[in-house]
């Protein structure tokens, strides 16, 4: 159950007062200490795939900490985690997702019988579990907190914008099929995923929780569970 309106008010508040404090003193670090900084933000990187591109430099995404845009999308995340309904043990929530062919159905309609189903906010095992990628909104749209060197892709005004993103995913043949989050991301918000998380569901409910992306995203952490399924 949600919390009472006023106590998420208060919470938000309260989130707003903590980033945004954090947001003023990095940003005051990475200007008398730049080099340290870099340091830091570098090594937070590798826990992520940040680090892995080499056509995706620190110059293209380190300097965008702590800016403007860093903290409305960071605010966003964060408020988005209080709609959170997905606990580990629980009835997985039945959110409505759309098909790139216009198709609406529910994340439990990909189900089958007792198999494990992977969702993959934002990757395989095809023979003992079924894998789902959910479209959500952008984390580093252009006309958000962009990074320099990225994907050219605005925030999504609609749901043809989001299934127009989603074809681009497509082309790299995931292997998995793809569904979009709806324009009002319920999805996202009841799996408090933005902006990338890895679910397993079993029987209707979670199996598995993973930590919020890039820093906690781990599909190893599935790999070791479907291991002892085998």
């Amino acid at each position: 159950p949600g919390q009472p309106v006023p106590g998420v008010f208060l919470h938000k508040i309260l989130i707003l007062l903590q980033v945004t404090l954090s947001v003023v003193v990095g940003k005051t670090l990475m200007i008398l200490f730049p080099n340290a900084m870099k340091r830091y933000i570098l090594k937070m990187g590798e826990k992520s795939r940040m680090n892995r591109n080499p056509k995706f430099s620190y110059e293209n995404w380190g300097p965008t900490f702590f800016s403007f845009k860093y903290l409305q999308f960071v605010l966003k995340v964060k408020w988005k985690r209080l709609e959170d309904e997905a606990y580990e043990g629980h009835p997985a929530p039945n959110t409505p997702v759309v098909t790139l062919g216009g198709e609406v159905c529910h994340v439990l309609d990909f189900m089958k019988d007792n198999r494990p189903l992977i969702l993959n906010f934002g990757s395989y095992f095809s023979s003992i579990a079924d894998f789902l990628i959910i479209y959500i909104e952008e984390a580093h749209a252009v006309d958000g907190w962009a990074f320099k060197n990225n994907i050219v892709i605005k925030n999504h005004r609609s749901l043809e914008d989001r299934k127009a993103a989603a074809q681009l995913l497509q082309k790299n043949h995931p292997l998995c099929p793809v569904v979009l989050d709806t324009m009002e991301n319920l999805s996202s918000s009841k799996y408090a995923a933005l902006p990338e998380r890895l679910y397993m569901l079993q029987g209707g409910k979670v199996l598995y929780k993973g930590g919020v992306g890039p820093w906690n995203y781990h599909p190893q952490e599935i790999r070791a569970i479907l291991e002892k399924l085998e």
